[in-house]
């Protein structure tokens, strides 16, 4: 018998409390023996005391493991008749130990025995709801808070804005919240919380700003959201907010700002959120390390996005991913491969996304061999089965490279049903090759799978054009006017002074439009000097030759151009992140641009990244 058992013992002996020693209890093995003293002296008897230690069981403070509970529910068993108290622990003790079934049944079996429940059965028991992700269970708790008038109690009303907004009742959620008489910072946040997880960020933030009080989960929630819904401007200027406010940021909160930082590719942002994160302490575990070097690789800087991965205490599978998958869409494949080799020295396995990031890399820098070697290595070696993505980058990987036939005939042997972006990645290798012949068989099995996105249709129409075929054109045209497809509005944005300016063809609402659209025509001007000559191929297909070449000039990414040239200093690049691909002719007067001005310009399309510099592109024209 251990020290401790003795201990308990001699206390039993001395004092013969009724709860003393349970509070005193700190194992099963104790609580055990305990229970043994109570039985022998008739004290299991005593309710109050049986009560104690059914609610000692399930305190997850002292019992972590579901034997405790089990234990629990055995001494509930033998209890002849339980009180309202018993009831309560055990409906709680099932909901902590995941066993939210077991919560349901003992509600049904207190009120069975006739015992009155009160507001903290219900709470426990709508919480049981939500853990089971039952809707018709959770609205069947709500109407026994009703009939039992416990729906006006706070924290009935706080579970019930839980439940309703976990399982997306948005509508019943904000029915609960605009009845309640008293709102802590409980409701608040719930209510915020369900807005954001059903997409409703506007509301989420009215929300926000009318709360009396708020605390960092509450800035969590709302800057996550704005994360979530891809509003990554939004989510940066709240965070500037917080920190005019006085509130320190949590690790949650700054994973979302670096995040949304790096989808907005705003390095002078980033730049600045990871200053906040070193001059308030917070460390760089490798949860917010990883989302640091995925920031900075999307922002353009793949350099720095080493510099912070290399002085990392700690790296996972995803640490390695997000360098690898920066090195691939700054077309560094050797980079890339060097680190992949680094992480499996040092023994860590890749994850399917990895391999997704290395085979991109490989296909950016034409590596057939070394991809198609990676490739077998990962069911081989790693027992991963591939997934669409890797069959994409394989078809991507032979299609840059010129093998298109190979790539046709690897896509219809897959052991998979190819999805649109595989079939997207060879007919974009056909636009690069200029092979018609093959472009028309998959552009019409992607109108057929996607028949409202323009993209394909304007793809193969410009592929039908440099081929001559303008009947293709004139056909495709036709098809896109009959379904009422509509081509996706470029836009491209340039960070000045740490906020972005956004340039959409067409738009003129820029209050310095007149002086960009001015200095681009000097731009223009003297790239034609060295050569320069509009390339209406990829311009709409429905205008005449003198508009096409109009509208060329004013590409989303030339205004923005011409307005970083205007406001950023010759030492400083030129960084642009455009929502669709570069067109050819863009990617031909940025190439001049750098050379003519002497300009280093780092433009992030839909597919990579775009280093111009003294007149070429690290893409090699190749994308």
């Amino acid at each position: 018998m251990s020290g401790c058992s003795s201990s308990i013992l001699k206390t039993l002996r001395l004092k013969n409390p009724k709860l003393l020693l349970l509070e005193s209890c700190s194992n099963l093995s104790d609580l055990k023996i305990i229970h043994g003293h109570m039985i022998r002296t008739h004290l299991v008897l005593d309710v109050f005391a049986t009560s104690r230690l059914i609610a000692l069981c399930i305190d997850t403070s002292l019992f972590k493991n579901a034997s405790s509970l089990v234990y629990a529910l055995k001494v509930f068993s033998q209890v002849p008749s339980p009180n309202l108290f018993m009831y309560n622990a055990l409906i709680r003790g099932c909901l902590d130990r995941e066993n939210p079934e077991r919560s349901i049944d003992l509600y049904i079996d207190l009120c069975r025995l006739g015992l009155v429940p009160d507001n903290l059965t219900f709470t426990f028991l709508i919480k049981s709801c939500t853990r089971l992700v039952s809707l018709v269970s959770g609205s069947q708790s709500h109407c026994q808070a009703l009939k039992r008038g416990f729906d006006g109690e706070v924290h009935v009303q706080n579970s019930l804005l839980h439940m309703y907004s976990s399982l997306e009742d948005v509508e019943a959620a904000s029915r609960i919240f605009r009845s309640m008489k008293c709102l802590d910072v409980v409701s608040w946040t719930t209510m915020m919380s369900g807005f954001c997880k059903c997409g409703d960020v506007g509301s989420a933030r009215r929300l926000f700003d009318r709360m009396p009080e708020r605390n960092m989960f509450t800035w969590s929630i709302m800057i996550n959201g704005y994360t979530k819904a891809g509003r990554f401007e939004e989510a940066v200027d709240l965070f500037e907010l917080l920190q005019q406010e006085g509130v320190k940021a949590s690790e949650t909160v700054m994973v979302s700002v670096v995040s949304s930082c790096g989808h907005l590719g705003a390095l002078d942002s980033a730049e600045r959120a990871y200053d906040y994160l070193i001059g308030n302490g917070l460390s760089l575990n490798m949860t917010l390390g990883t989302a640091v070097v995925d920031m900075y690789a999307r922002c353009g800087s793949i350099n720095k996005a080493t510099l912070v991965f290399e002085e990392l205490q700690e790296r996972d599978a995803l640490t390695y991913t997000a360098l690898i998958a920066g090195f691939a869409m700054h077309g560094h494949a050797q980079k890339a491969l060097h680190y992949f080799s680094k992480m499996l020295d040092a023994g860590i396995v890749p994850r399917d996304i990895t391999f997704t990031a290395i085979l991109s890399a490989c296909s950016h820098g034409g590596l057939v061999g070394k991809g198609f070697e990676i490739f077998d290595n990962m069911k081989r070696v790693y027992g991963i089965e591939p997934r669409l993505e890797h069959y994409g980058c394989m078809v991507d990987l032979l299609g840059r490279a010129g093998k298109l036939e190979e790539a046709e005939k690897f896509v219809l042997e897959m052991p998979v049903k190819p999805n649109a972006p595989i079939w997207g990645a060879l007919i974009g290798a056909c636009r690069i090759h200029r092979n018609a012949k093959i472009a028309e068989r998959v552009g019409k099995i992607l109108i057929q799978l996607l028949p409202e996105h323009s993209g394909y249709y304007v793809l193969l129409s410009n592929i039908y054009a440099k081929a001559n075929n303008w009947e293709g054109v004139n056909i495709m045209r036709g098809m896109m006017k009959e379904k009422g497809v509509k081509k996706e509005p470029g836009c491209s944005a340039i960070e000045i002074d740490g906020k972005m300016h956004r340039f959409v063809m067409g738009d003129k609402s820029h209050p310095d439009i007149l002086e960009i659209e001015k200095k681009w025509e000097e731009i223009v001007m003297k790239i034609r000097l060295v050569g320069y000559t509009g390339n209406t191929d990829e311009a709409l297909f429905d205008i005449d030759e003198e508009e096409k070449e109009s509208a060329l000039h004013r590409h989303s990414e030339k205004l923005a151009i011409a307005y970083g040239i205007m406001k950023i200093g010759a030492s400083a690049p030129i960084r642009i992140v455009k929502n669709l691909r570069v067109c050819e002719d863009c990617h031909r007067a940025t190439k001049l641009i750098s050379k003519v001005f002497n300009r280093e310009l780092i433009v992030r399309d839909r597919n990579r990244f775009h280093h111009f510099k003294d007149g070429t592109c690290s893409c090699l024209d190749f994308w």
